[in-house]
């Protein structure tokens, strides 16, 4: 790779809804799709990058999409104390050109969330269901991800609706007051049929 012609990895911190995670922002894709580590074990097997992080202390989540990897810190710590720390080394780590993802990841996923879709989208709930998770990722993911997080469309059963909340959202105070006034009300008003949206752990 010619040097001269590498433009210097950028990288800056947002502020996300949930004071505990916070976005940190580089001016190179990462990742095309979403990735959520709740746990060390699932990083270490696809995610060399989450791996390196979730080998700090502080670190409790990594969730990684496009151009930016959203952090989750261990309460007992302060951002104050260990921003820089995380800043200088996902730098680095970009700039030594660090694997983020390892090959089959998508495949992977995909297969799941393949299996999950064909016993969601069945019976007179199926269309239903369809409708919700278009509306979903249309209108809701991608504010969502403004704040360092992603949501995942899980289930309708019985007029309610059950979602998943990943990266900054996951576990977040106001992500509940998101769900329940901004994502309900929504659906309630394009889908007559729903009547409670319900956030579950994965």
């Amino acid at each position: 790779m010619n040097t001269a012609t590498a433009s210097p990895v950028m990288l800056y911190t947002e502020q996300t809804p949930n004071p505990e995670s916070l976005k940190f922002v580089t001016n190179r894709m990462l990742h095309r799709g979403t990735a959520d580590f709740r746990e060390e074990a699932f990083a270490r097997e696809w995610s060399p990058l989450a791996a390196a992080l979730f080998d700090q202390p502080f670190v409790k989540g990594v969730y990684i999409t496009n151009n930016f990897v959203s952090i989750t810190k261990e309460f007992n710590y302060e951002w104050a104390d260990i921003m820089l720390k995380l800043k200088d080394f996902i730098k680095k780590y970009v700039e030594d050109g660090g694997e983020i993802m390892r090959e089959g990841y998508a495949e992977a996923m995909q297969a799941v969330e393949s299996e999950r879709t064909a016993q969601q989208f069945s019976g007179e709930d199926g269309e239903i269901a369809q409708r919700i998770k278009e509306l979903i990722d249309t209108y809701v993911k991608p504010a969502v991800e403004m704040d360092g997080g992603n949501i995942e469309f899980k289930a309708y059963e019985k007029g309610k609706v059950y979602v998943v909340m990943q990266g900054s959202c996951s576990g977040c105070p106001s992500s509940t007051v998101t769900l329940k006034s901004g994502i309900e009300g929504m659906l309630k008003r394009m889908v007559p049929e729903v009547q409670e949206v319900v956030q579950e752990m994965e």
